[in-house]
């Protein structure tokens, strides 16, 4: 069988048509180790008496093919053709050299030295087919490399032909090209620092807001945390007394002030980490979100961040919550952003009304007037609506045309970058939603009813 093998390797490498036209060098070589393994092979028929020497003699001829392919080399392009004998080579050898030194070992293990024997033959047959079809595969190829080749030189004749035209139509063509690509650069340069400036306003409103609100339970955890130590100081004189209800009293006591504590300081974590997700870059991952809980922290955090830069400014917040909404599977942080600006640009139209009614100098009519901005959420046939709603100023129809245009702010220049809504606008639509704005202005002086509402629709 080994020398079987070695014919059938040596026959393969001499026939395959790779050696052939690489190496037309190495077809005597090939020849003569066939007729050797041919000989040797006749030698074992005839020979039965010399069949352990012979079978050793092709096994280190195996072997010292194998040897030759990975360390000499100018045998080095025969390697993937090793690849595909050396596993039956090696079977055999192991199997020989088991059966020699260990035979009761092989005996016990006989079935097992004939499957991976198997294996190797099939792995040897599996590599043929391979390579056969990669053969063909590569003809294929070679076919397709001189259609593409007449190919090309019918297209150099055609491009020698044209070169001229183009040759005079590059310059100015690079010139536009120069030209409009330094314009591109410019724009996304003044458009990454306009959307960062939007960010990092909306930012420090954020943080402002959350500096007010983390305060309270920092300030419970502070004063139970006191309290506890009182009650500990207590605990330890009850404890020389041995009074063991009075001391049950006070750990229950212990016990109730530190879950206050604990939720308290969770309350403060959570704020925290919803300032850091809101500075961080969106992840773009939706994710089951309480809106009502979203929408109502968001207001919140808005109105203590316009507090902390104005003292002087007050509104009055109302919220209608669906509790039927539930949860729903948006951006957290893309969605907070779009509330966050949608409610910053409401308090600031309620604040831009007072101012107006005050330049009047009609007290009755600056006092009957009460800055609110309402917060409301509904589970609607589709998916669920957020709307805000302010008593401000109003915005006429040609602004409404133009209020989700990139760029495009009312407010006076350094109080708005005018992305804000742009970039809302594209989050709700990357959400399958659609984001409408209503408005009606009213005589000032009149006490006229001014509003508007953004409508937020989010579909499920």
């Amino acid at each position: 069988m080994d020398f079987i093998l070695l014919i059938i390797a040596f026959r393969f490498l001499q026939t395959h048509a790779q050696t052939k036209e690489l190496y037309p060098e190495w077809q005597s070589l090939f020849l003569k180790a066939l007729i050797a393994a041919c000989c040797f092979l006749t030698i074992q028929i005839v020979f039965e008496s010399t069949d352990g020497i012979m079978k050793w003699v092709a096994h280190c001829i195996n072997l010292y093919v194998v040897y030759a392919a990975y360390n000499r080399k100018v045998f080095e392009p025969l390697k993937p053709f090793v690849y595909a004998f050396f596993p039956v080579v090696l079977v055999h050898v192991l199997q020989d050299l088991t059966r020699l030194v260990a035979p009761s070992f092989y005996d016990s293990w006989d079935s097992l030295f004939n499957t991976a024997a198997i294996f190797g033959w099939i792995w040897l047959v599996a590599q043929f087919i391979i390579s056969r079809k990669q053969r063909k595969a590569l003809e294929v190829e070679r076919i397709k490399a001189i259609q593409k080749e007449i190919e090309f030189k019918n297209s150099q004749k055609r491009k020698d032909a044209l070169e001229i035209q183009v040759a005079e139509r590059t310059a100015e063509i690079t010139a536009q090209k120069e030209s409009l690509e330094k314009t591109l650069q410019e724009l996304k340069a003044m458009q990454s620092q306009l959307i960062q400036s939007e960010k990092m306003a909306s930012l420090g409103e954020l943080t402002a807001g959350i500096a007010h609100e983390i305060q309270n339970p920092l300030n419970f955890v502070t004063n139970f945390s006191e309290l506890n130590k009182e009650l500990l100081d207590e605990l330890k004189v009850e404890l020389e007394k041995g009074d063991l209800e009075e001391i049950k009293l006070l750990l229950g006591d212990l016990e109730a002030n530190e879950d206050k504590i604990l939720h308290h300081g969770k309350r403060a974590d959570a704020i925290v980490k919803g300032m850091l997700q809101h500075s961080r870059s969106s992840s773009g991952v939706k994710e089951a979100t309480d809106i009502n809980e979203l929408a109502d922290e968001y207001l919140r955090l808005s109105y203590h961040g316009l507090r902390a830069k104005d003292k002087s400014f007050n509104a009055t917040m109302e919220t209608d919550f669906d509790d039927s909404i539930g949860m729903a599977e948006v951006v957290q942080q893309e969605i907070g952003r779009v509330i966050l600006n949608l409610v910053n640009n409401a308090f600031y139209a309620v604040s831009e009304k007072k101012k107006q009614l005050e330049n009047l100098n009609d007290t009755a009519l600056s006092n009957k007037y009460k800055p609110t901005v309402w917060l409301k959420t509904k589970r609607i046939v589709g998916g669920i609506e957020i709307v805000v709603r302010d008593n401000g100023t109003g915005m006429p129809e040609g602004v409404k045309d133009k209020i989700f245009q990139p760029f495009f702010t009312t407010k006076p220049t350094g109080l708005g970058t005018g992305l804000g809504l742009s970039l809302s606008y594209d989050i709700v639509k990357a959400h399958g939603g659609e984001l409408t704005v209503a408005s009606q202005i009213g005589k000032v002086e009149e006490g006229e009813e001014s509003w508007t509402e953004f409508n937020i629709f989010i579909a499920d």
